[in-house]
């Protein structure tokens, strides 16, 4: 996979890159967030999704792609109500086996946050009409793993696809709330993708970002470092970037690369967060 960095031809800074200050304050400030969401969650991790809550199964007919946008826009209305969760609880399974039990949403909420997620955006696209729901499961990117979820697994007019959500109240989660992205001041440092640890040596993180395609050895390259900014509830990691040669003038294409950071504690519970927005990211523990 290859990503673009940014404009043509940035001028590469020293080691660290931009604002090494700077992105040690975001952390404090996103452990800071994340601490308070913990709290307010009445002081447990709980479980915690990555990413979009809201998916699809199948593939969407040649007459319907379209409605790809109208589902990210969360451009949704239901023609009959919707059922009520079976039961009061359901369990998120871990694939090292843990589990817990999370109450379980209605139907008709998780529309409802589906329609408040996608922001109403894409008004020109054609409204999705839900015509009924089951309870099901999906795999789930936690911030411990990969997870087996409750999932509500709507039916559309007009297509084979099936739109999901996870079906966990927010009670059992925990919310943050990043800050405001402003264009014009955006966040100093690289954002991390995911983090991996091992059973064995919990005190080491590997975190995989988009970087140079090259080592630090060649022209436009860099290698990489990182320091991890923690409390007794998260981890922030920084890349530090070291390139060869600072001021480089160089084409703002990426690809993936990977560097390893020691924890002064095992990871544990704990989630990873990327040091931008104070998000978490996935974390897959190996044995």
């Amino acid at each position: 996979m290859v990503a673009l960095l940014g404009g043509c031809g940035t001028g590469r800074s020293g080691p660290g890159g931009e604002g090494l200050d700077r992105q040690r304050q975001q952390a404090h400030d996103a452990l800071a967030r994340y601490d308070k969401a913990v709290l307010d969650a009445g002081g447990a991790q709980r479980f915690v999704p990555v990413g979009d809550l809201t998916g699809q199964l199948g593939d969407w007919e040649p007459a319907n792609r379209d409605n790809k946008q109208a589902l990210l826009a969360g451009r949704f209305f239901a023609t009959s109500a919707l059922p009520a969760a079976p039961q009061p609880t359901g369990q998120v399974i871990w694939e090292n086996g843990a589990s817990e039990a999370v109450p379980l949403l209605s139907a008709e909420e998780a529309l409802r946050q589906m329609v408040v997620a996608g922001a109403g955006g894409c008004a020109e696209c054609e409204m999705l009409e839900v015509t009924g729901a089951r309870l099901s499961t999906a795999r789930t990117q936690t911030t411990r793993g990969p997870a087996t979820a409750p999932v509500w697994e709507y039916t559309l007019k007009g297509t084979t696809v099936r739109a999901t959500r996870v079906a966990v109240a927010s009670s059992a989660t925990i919310k943050i709330t990043p800050p405001s992205w402003d264009p014009f001041d955006t966040p100093a440092g690289l954002a991390i993708d995911s983090a991996a640890t091992t059973a064995v040596n919990p005190r080491q993180l590997t975190v995989a970002f988009t970087g140079t395609p090259g080592p630090g050895s060649q022209p436009c390259g860099a290698d990489y470092s990182a320091e991890a900014v923690e409390s007794a509830n998260a981890v922030v990691v920084i890349v530090i970037e070291h390139p060869h040669k600072p001021g480089e003038t160089c084409p703002d294409i990426g690809a993936p690369r990977t560097t390893a950071v020691d924890l002064a504690q095992p990871l544990g519970e704990r989630v990873v967060l990327e040091v931008q927005q104070g998000l978490p990211v996935p974390v897959t523990i190996t044995a």
